[in-house]
């Protein structure tokens, strides 16, 4: 298998050529940069990476709105680097659908394996920032209110379902908690004594019933409407 084909973004020159030198140490291809949001759709258009590593806060089209138009075309998947400041900004990029979140101090090996992961179609989720935007998600807070984090599928009359959770299997709600303790396909196929593609089956089946972007915004979801662990 060949090494997955990243697409740098990030309005700090210096910082794209640090993230340059750790990710091509570690075997990955950089296929590119970008230093806004704008430039990072031309640049995913044009190169068609694996996985668009995106800084959320630039000036012009930020990493949000980049990270929602690459998804809603299909030009790859996203793992976000934020800081710790950056929770109105990370809820946003939730509900765009980016596949995973790190904080930008994460060491080479984090990154690394989270670059790994999301190429394989799994989602990462950095406690440390999901702790902040979980529990500002249950305290309900202002920047919330801005992203509908309910879930569920919408019925033929418009209605949504308010209790989304109502939806999944009794399976499918463990997969949802392994999900929400950051565990791969392989380690849900592990602790739940199934094989690899079911695992993956429902998962699909998860985010298909909560009407979810990402395997973060599933838990998102989840949280939100207090997913028993």
């Amino acid at each position: 298998m060949s090494a997955p084909r990243v697409l740098l973004v990030d309005d700090h020159g210096a910082i794209r050529e640090a993230l340059r030198i750790m990710l091509e140490t570690h075997g990955l291809q950089v296929v590119g940069e970008a230093a806004d949001g704008a430039a990072a759709v031309r640049n995913a258009a044009a190169l068609r990476p694996d996985v668009v590593l995106m800084d959320l806060r630039m000036p012009g089209m930020d990493g949000v709105a980049a990270t929602r138009t690459i998804l809603e075309r299909g030009l790859g998947d996203v793992l976000v680097l934020t800081s710790f400041d950056e929770d109105e900004l990370v809820f946003g990029a939730i509900r765009a659908g980016a596949a995973g979140f790190l904080l930008k101090t994460a060491d080479a090996a984090t990154l690394v394996d989270a670059v790994h992961r999301v190429a394989a179609g799994e989602g990462v989720l950095d406690p440390r920032v999901t702790r902040r935007a979980f529990a500002a998600l249950a305290g309900g807070g202002s920047a919330v209110v801005e992203h509908d984090f309910s879930g569920g599928a919408v019925d033929d009359a418009g209605e949504r379902d308010e209790k989304p959770l109502s939806r999944l299997t009794g399976r499918e709600r463990d997969v949802l908690a392994g999900m929400a303790r950051g565990w791969s396909n392989a380690e849900l196929a592990e602790r739940l004594g199934i094989a690899v593609p079911t695992a993956k089956t429902h998962v699909s089946n998860v985010l298909a019933k909560l009407g979810a972007r990402s395997r973060t915004h599933a838990v998102a979801i989840a949280r939100r409407n207090d997913l028993g662990e």
